[in-house]
């Protein structure tokens, strides 16, 4: 008889005082995610990627091209979802990767399992919204034509307050794993990482990436929020699918010297809270501090590739 696998807390790191190392990693990853913020190219991920990936995948035009009935609507979020894994809101989805592949070598099972329990949070809140904006329809802020007197749009407020939150849960995820707060998921592990998916699942809340605009419009135009929770749901599918490949390969990374390092005492977590804190600041800075002042509302560097 096998013994169950037991998934670690994330916080592991359990000094009352953070040591250097800690504080290091912690500066390294607020800084990081704010240099992430100054660089991140929207054009780039949204077009020349996203753009693209779904062009090539459905064979036409994503953007142009009208979604003609439910079948074409299911596929169209999944290739949406895929085509945008790297845009400025679901690249946190990485973040999760440390907590999700850092559980031990050999043990490719116990990583599904963990994949399962972060897409049962993901896939509900998915769902839920879905049916919730068909309900809601065209007066939905994310739908909104309007913009405010300084020239931006409603739908982008909408994205700042969503993302802005996101981005602070992350990052408190990033203090409990380095040890600074106490850790609420500690006889919960598997709470924290349905917790983790319902935060990916709400990137749907805010998304203004123009391929899931479209997919939006297309399921309050068919009115029915059994379809709006099935195409949200695949949308969602489509983000994260990477991210499990991703995972599933670092795992079998782990049988070398990756491995006997994540192996010691606090560096998973240490590892999870950099990445955690570091996609949660780039959040935070890149939807409330660079996006309002790209409409005069306060200042941020601006570099020539986003000019």
């Amino acid at each position: 008889m096998t013994t169950p696998v037991k998934s670690p807390s994330i916080a592991q790191v359990s000094h009352e005082t953070p040591h250097r190392r800690t504080m290091a990693i912690t500066v390294a990853a607020i800084a990081g995610g704010v240099l992430l913020a100054v660089v991140w190219s929207y054009e780039f991920v949204d077009s020349t990627i996203g753009d693209n990936v779904a062009n090539g995948v459905l064979g036409h035009d994503a953007k142009t091209t009208a979604i003609n009935g439910l079948l074409a609507g299911a596929v169209f979020g999944l290739v949406s979802g895929l085509a945008g894994t790297f845009t400025a809101c679901n690249i946190a989805v990485f973040g999760v990767l440390a907590e999700v592949s850092g559980q031990g070598r050999d043990q490719r099972r116990a990583v599904l399992t963990l994949l399962g329990w972060l897409c049962v949070g993901t896939l509900t809140v998915s769902a839920m919204y879905g049916a919730v904006a068909v309900i809601i329809g065209p007066s939905l802020p994310q739908l909104s034509t309007g913009t405010t007197d300084g020239g931006m749009p409603i739908r982008l407020i909408q994205a700042s307050v969503t993302f802005g939150l996101i981005g602070l849960a992350f990052a408190y995820l990033g203090l409990v794993a380095l040890g600074y707060v106490k850790d609420p998921f500690a006889r919960h592990p598997r709470a924290r990482l349905v917790v983790l998916g319902a935060l990916i699942g709400g990137f749907l809340v805010g998304r203004p990436y123009p391929l899931f605009h479209k997919l939006l419009n297309n399921a309050v135009e068919q009115g029915n929020p059994l379809y709006g929770a099935l195409t949200f749901v695949l949308q969602s599918m489509g983000n994260i699918l990477l991210m499990a490949v991703v995972a599933i390969l670092l795992v079998g990374a782990m049988r070398g010297r990756l491995g006997r390092w994540m192996a010691q005492a606090g560096h998973a977590a240490l590892t999870a809270g950099f990445s955690l804190l570091l996609i949660g600041t780039f959040l935070v800075v890149y939807w409330d501090v660079r996006l309002p002042a790209l409409f005069g509302y306060g200042w941020f560097p601006t570099m020539p590739w986003n000019a």
